[in-house]
Formats: structure tokens, sequence, C-alpha cells
């Protein structure tokens, strides 16, 4: 099977409907490119990390979708992770959220070992020049900090 080219970080119950589900079908029908995105890439029976790992490990760019409960999401801040410590061009996409509203959240669910691992990976996405998305209106712009 040949690699992914992009991966799609987003959390599900805020941007499935919205941004990243558009963002995949214009990746894969307009732009013939192969992106990953859990809801369309993972059958029943996959091993979650294992294949997620595995497509952040082949794409060339990462896309974070980052929106109001982006954040609480373990999924979410292990893909960015895994994205800016292999390297990946990644492209932030602030959808409903600005990038200084992203923070880890220390709650005692998560592992110490992650944590700094998480914020470090945020704090590298959050000043680079990415776009903004508002679900509202379907408008978009770029935007750096």
């Amino acid at each position: 099977m040949r690699p992914y080219d992009v991966f799609i970080s987003h959390r599900r119950i805020d941007t499935k409907r919205s941004v990243a589900g558009l963002l995949y079908n214009h990746l894969s029908r307009q732009l013939h490119l192969r992106p990953f995105l859990d809801s369309m890439n993972m059958k029943p029976g996959d091993k979650i990390f294992e294949k997620i790992d595995m497509a952040i490990s082949q794409c060339k760019i990462g896309i974070a979708v980052f929106s109001p409960r982006y954040c609480d999401s373990y999924f979410c801040l292990h893909e960015l992770a895994l994205m800016m410590e292999g390297q990946k061009k990644v492209i932030p996409i602030f959808c409903d959220v600005k990038p200084s509203e992203l923070r880890v959240k220390v709650d005692g669910t998560r592992p110490i070992k992650d944590l700094d691992r998480f914020q470090m990976a945020l704090d590298e996405a959050k000043y680079t020049v990415g776009l903004t998305f508002d679900t509202l209106t379907g408008g978009g712009a770029s935007t750096s900090n």
C-alpha cells in the first residue's frame, strides 16, 4: 500500500462534519493526494496507535485542525507530538479557536512524561503560520502570531 501524503489531526466531535471532512475530500478528489483521516481510513479491528503512528511516519505533511476541545484529546496531542518530533511540515488550522487559547490541561489523567512533550509540540504549532476557519461563516484566512 502506498504511503499517505497528508495526515489530518482533528478532534472528531468538533470538526468531522466541517473542516476535517471538507479538507479530506478536497485533498483526495481535487488534488489527488492520499490523506489520512481516522474516520475514513480506519476499519474495525485496526489497532489505533499502530495505524495512526504508521500513517504519521509515512506522511510528508501534517495538518492540525485545532478546535476548542482539541487539547482535551490524548490522541490529538499524541498525533501532534509525533508530527513535530518527526519534523513533518505541519500546517495549523485554527477552527473556532485562537492560538492563545490552546493549552495542555494538567488534570492528573495524563502521564506526566507526556505533558512536556505535548506542550512543546503545541507551542511549536501555535507559533507556526497557519489558517483560521470559522464554522459559522465558513470563512477562513491566513494567520500568524
